[in-house]
């Protein structure tokens, strides 16, 4: 390696790893771009569905391209960063965004670059580190995410299969109406399924879909586990009706509702 591409480099690694002022803001201001195109992403669907304009696209792909590339080269095992389901996802998005010809009708799984978001072990101690009500809630935040985006992938995959065929499944909107109403058991009966693909997908929907919904909402109403550090060997997150710590035994008192089971 040539040393331009040595310092370069190292650079990079400062900015994506490193503890700096100027790192954080580098990944702040990254997690504020993830979260404004996801918003782009949605909100063009409904103001633009038949994607007629692409120049916004293009220059989304541009940064994400070039945020793809500085990634890989701040990792230090390139190749397991690239193989990882966040850096896969990211190439999905690239190239949904720079080749509308071919993947038209898969526009809506740009919104599975969701699942990069709190996902930066780095960000997450920085967060754990600067807000104590993050701290207090994170496992609520980190539920509330996966149910968002089990809810736009899932409407995702039922626009996708439903825009040609389904005469009420017009747009996004349409597709995230009638998913929130199955995963809700709902069923208003004003969007149904005609094909058999559809009803086909509907019955995994609701098998799967429905027990998945339910348990992601209720793990951020009712976490799973509860933060209190054990006196002794500082197991600190235990389940919320537990009487005795898991790794060495000790008695605990955790505060409940009484009303877990």
């Amino acid at each position: 390696m040539t040393p331009s591409f040595q310092t370069l480099r190292g650079h990079l690694r400062h900015l994506y790893f490193g503890n700096s002022l100027t790192a954080r803001a580098w990944r702040y201001s990254l997690l504020a771009f993830d979260i404004v195109t996801i918003g782009y992403f949605i909100i063009s669907s409904m103001l633009d569905p038949g994607r007629l304009h692409h120049e916004l696209d293009y220059l989304i792909a541009a940064v994400l391209l070039l945020d793809y590339v500085g990634r890989l080269m701040a990792s230090t095992r390139p190749v397991k960063h690239a193989s990882e389901f966040t850096s896969l996802a990211d190439v999905v998005v690239i190239v949904s965004l720079i080749a509308p010809a071919f993947f038209e009708n898969l526009a809506f799984l740009r919104v599975i670059r969701m699942l990069r978001l709190l996902r930066s072990y780095h960000l997450l101690k920085e967060l754990r580190e600067a807000s104590t009500w993050f701290r207090a809630n994170e496992e609520i935040i980190h539920s509330a995410i996966n149910l968002v985006v089990f809810i736009f992938v899932v409407t995702a995959l039922v626009y996708v299969v439903e825009d040609d065929r389904n005469p009420a499944i017009n747009n996004y909107l349409d597709a995230l109406y009638y998913t929130v109403t199955t995963l809700t058991t709902t069923g208003f009966g004003d969007i149904t399924m005609t094909d058999s693909t559809g009803r086909l997908m509907t019955v995994g929907i609701m098998i799967f879909g429905v027990a998945l919904f339910l348990r992601l909402v209720q793990t951020i109403f009712r976490p799973a586990k509860v933060n209190l550090p054990c006196p002794d060997c500082g197991l600190s997150r235990h389940d919320p009706d537990a009487v005795h710590c898991k790794h060495c035994g000790r008695v605990l008192n955790i505060p409940t509702e009484g009303d877990w089971g």
